[in-house]
């Protein structure tokens, strides 16, 4: 983690609890989301306020932090492309760890013969007395999205054939011949050949 600035939003100071195991406190504030977090579909927009709740627990291996974030998303419906608006609650849990302690699990890592991937995971480092949530809340909330958002759990969607919204006409439908039966239907109709026999 490059340094930053004591004063972002996002950047706690760990003074208190640095090489103190065993000591907690809590911190509670309200950001605004600095730029959309989430994915195509569904996000909480830039501007929007994201609530903070969180437990700073000193242990050996660096800084605990856990606690719940709190926000809104706006989306889009995937079966009917109207707009979703959804109330957001995240359980989060990471550990900020001492730089030496960071080196030595990856010394130890590599030495043991462990494949890339789980060399790979995501380690959070303390950067002095100074811890940046921003990402640690990012990876929390796009996690928690839904992967296809729906405005409720019965949404019929739009029609395949015209686009019309389903839940405006429960009744609508088109009469169209399945193609597999295309062939009988042409057979069913008369021909030239009939024709002249009558």
């Amino acid at each position: 983690m490059a340094a930053h600035e004591q004063d972002g939003p996002w950047v706690l100071d760990t003074r208190e609890l640095v090489r103190r195991p065993g000591t907690m406190r809590r911190a509670s504030w309200t950001v605004e989301a600095p730029e959309r977090i989430g994915t195509d579909v569904v996000a909480i927009p830039p501007g929007r306020e994201v609530e903070l709740d969180l437990r700073l627990e000193s242990v050996v291996e660096g800084v605990l932090v856990s606690g719940t974030v709190r926000s809104s998303t706006s989306g889009t419906c995937v079966r009917c492309l109207d707009p979703v608006e959804e109330n957001l609650e995240v359980e989060l849990q990471e550990l900020f760890a001492y730089p030496e302690r960071a080196a030595h699990h990856q010394q130890v890592a590599g030495t043991s013969g462990r494949d890339d991937e789980t060399e790979d995971e995501e380690q959070y480092v303390l950067d002095g007395d100074l811890i940046d949530l921003e990402e640690v809340v990012r990876d929390a909330v796009v996690t928690a999205l839904p992967f296809q958002p729906v405005c409720r759990d019965d949404c019929p969607g739009l029609c395949s054939q015209c686009g019309a919204r389903l839940a405006d006409d429960p009744d609508h439908h088109h009469d169209v011949i399945d193609p597999r039966w295309s062939a009988l239907a042409s057979l069913a109709a008369p021909t030239d050949d009939d024709e002249k026999r009558n």
